[in-house]
């Protein structure tokens, strides 16, 4: 049997949820990037005024928030639908100001608290990619198989960049990789669930990859785990 929970881990803009969905999509099993919760906190505290730096605030609307994950119901490049309390926020929650606060966001013991059950309770019920910053670490333990995808900071800049341009959210380089490198330097030193490669994970550098062989090289390790 191949395995049934697959954990992929990484830094910003390494390509975890690129790679996550095409994986998915190869298996047939869904995919889930477990950020997208963490970023609609950030764009619902943003946009009602409520202080990113009051844990206790911020965990309190984390847990009433209904946050959902849908197959795609655009079509401009969207992977899938992000709804919070029934409004679209898919790209609403990439904007800088949600870049900028979530690291701080997703330190909150008790906002990583409430997602983290719903993440479980996802994982649970089905064939799943799962993909975060701590999945297999924390959220899923146990998965079947764990993939930590990193690469260097100036080329995931590079990369989130380009993502932006090609929105129209016009951030300069510079501008970006200042962001991607803080948010690191809280991603990898905060207290609750660092972000780290779990000791059985596989680890694949994918500063000189493009998607395509880093794809082929997760579903190989797939392959290797059992019959697919």
């Amino acid at each position: 049997m191949r395995p049934m929970t697959i954990a992929i881990d990484g830094p910003a803009a390494s390509g975890k949820s690129t790679v996550g969905e095409l994986l998915a999509e190869r298996l047939d099993y869904l995919f889930f990037d477990t950020g997208v919760m963490y970023r609609a906190v950030t764009w619902a505290a943003l946009e009602r005024d409520v202080s990113v730096e009051d844990e206790k605030a911020v965990t309190a609307l984390a847990e009433r928030l209904d946050i959902a994950v849908t197959d795609p119901t655009g079509d401009d490049g969207r992977p899938y639908t992000v709804l919070a309390d029934g409004l679209d926020v898919t790209w609403a929650i990439r904007a800088p100001a949600v870049d900028a606060n979530v690291s701080m966001v997703s330190t909150y013991r008790g906002v990583r608290r409430a997602l983290v059950a719903k993440q479980r309770r996802i994982a649970s019920n089905q064939p799943v990619v799962m993909v975060g910053r701590d999945i297999g670490t924390v959220v899923l333990p146990a998965a079947d198989l764990k993939i930590y995808l990193d690469a260097s900071v100036q080329e995931r800049a590079r990369r989130r960049w380009l993502e932006m341009e090609a929105r129209g959210q016009g951030a300069g380089y510079q501008a970006v990789l200042d962001s991607m490198r803080r948010r690191d330097r809280i991603d990898s030193s905060r207290e609750i669930s660092p972000l780290r490669a779990a000791q059985d994970a596989v680890t694949i550098n994918t500063t000189e990859l493009d998607i395509k062989e880093v794809v082929d090289a997760t579903e190989r390790l797939v392959q290797e785990q059992g019959c697919p």
